[in-house]
């Protein structure tokens, strides 16, 4: 079930970027019959060429194989800039800690 699933992800990627199966397969350097069989699921990429998949497309491998999201929206990126990395270590810091002190209310 996971390799139809991590199959469907890619085509639905591809799919998304309006690319053709061969331009794709062109660009991860395999065939274009061997991305349809990773498509169907009855093959998966190397570790390599899914790292090609992740640089050309900027998702995550998490996301390529299991469909989790962990990017931070675009608005979200922009108000952290603003702060130093300790200062988002600080802040992240002081919101454990608040909700520790919440969790211990109840």
């Amino acid at each position: 079930m996971l390799k139809e699933e991590i199959g469907a992800r890619i085509k639905r990627i591809r799919e998304d970027m309006n690319m053709s199966k061969e331009k794709l397969a062109r660009e991860l350097g395999i065939s274009g019959q061997y991305l349809g069989a990773v498509e169907r699921g009855k093959s998966l990429l190397s570790v390599e060429k899914l790292k090609k998949l992740c640089d050309l497309t900027h998702l995550s491998a998490d996301f390529i194989l299991f469909g989790k999201d962990y990017r931070i929206p675009e608005s979200t990126r922009k108000l952290l800039s603003k702060y130093t990395d300790d200062q988002i270590k600080s802040g992240c810091s002081a919101v454990r800690q608040f909700a520790l002190f919440v969790k211990h209310l109840n």
